[in-house]
């Protein structure tokens, strides 16, 4: 049977889980976004270095940059895939939350009946 001390444990319980996604999902955003900034200075140095060589193509020299870039390339997309289920989890923890509060207040409501 669903108590409201069940209740109330169980949004104790999840406030610690919003404190820690919200840690994590900080620390994930700081990641993408050092991340993003390597990515995006090694590509202008690397564009820069290449509109010397040549007659190339604006594509040629976008995919010559990226070549060059590749681990940060991989680094930002993955970075950017940490970041969207650290936001993931917290939503589903604050919807959760909802969900808590919602069955708390039906819990209550049958006791007072």
């Amino acid at each position: 049977m669903v108590t409201p001390q069940k209740i109330e444990e169980r949004l104790v319980a999840l406030s610690k889980d919003v404190d820690e996604a919200q840690t994590f999902l900080e620390s994930a955003e700081k990641e993408y976004h050092e991340a993003k900034t390597e990515y995006e200075l090694g590509m202008a140095k690397a564009r820069m270095a290449l509109s010397g060589a040549g007659k190339l193509r604006v594509q040629d020299v976008q995919d010559a940059a990226l070549i060059q870039n590749a681990e940060a390339y991989i680094r930002v997309n993955n970075a950017e895939a940490t970041v969207k289920a650290a936001r993931g989890n917290a939503t589903r923890i604050r919807t959760q939350v909802d969900i808590a509060r919602s069955v708390g207040t039906s819990v209550r409501s049958s006791l007072e009946l």
